[in-house]
């Protein structure tokens, strides 16, 4: 592994952690001053003052017990990408106690060592089904990512 890739790992498996660990201001640490984590469900954050209350009043307050484990971690120094396996154990209403696993991909873009802009793909869908969401909620939900994936039109 070169040096690129290696840096980024050793960053976005502290960030992974320090989101596990429920310590928001780790986790904004591995970004930029103005860096964003886009977030599947809960959407943008920007700054590091948006990114520490995402981790400590939006996922902490709606899951816990988190893993969150990296693979294939590959960067040329501007970009990364990760594979990863993340489960939480819920607290939202009607799916209290369930535990929810899902794969993804973490996209990274990288400025002077620091995250500057992260994203993430997975399937939202499978993660709102073990969460026993009725299927009119898991619907509008899909229907609203979707309809945020449509490019602007003139």
């Amino acid at each position: 592994m070169d040096d690129s890739s290696t840096a980024f790992r050793s960053l976005i498996e502290r960030m992974a952690q320090a989101i596990c660990r429920g310590d928001g201001a780790a986790t904004a640490a591995c970004f930029t001053p103005d860096g964003v984590y886009h977030d599947g469900f809960y959407g943008e954050f920007r700054g590091r003052d948006a990114i520490r209350d995402m981790v400590e009043k939006h996922f902490h307050v709606n899951a816990s017990d988190f893993t969150w484990k990296m693979f294939d971690a590959v960067s040329d120094g501007s970009i990364g990408y990760a594979r990863y396996d993340f489960s939480y154990v819920s607290k939202i209403p009607g799916s209290t106690g369930v535990r929810v696993y899902f794969p993804g991909i973490s996209q990274v873009r990288l400025q002077d060592g620091l995250i500057a802009h992260y994203g993430e793909m997975f399937d939202r869908g499978i993660a709102l089904v073990q969460m026993k969401f009725e299927p009119a909620r898991i619907a509008k939900s899909l229907k609203r990512w979707a309809d945020e994936q449509k490019p602007a039109t003139a």
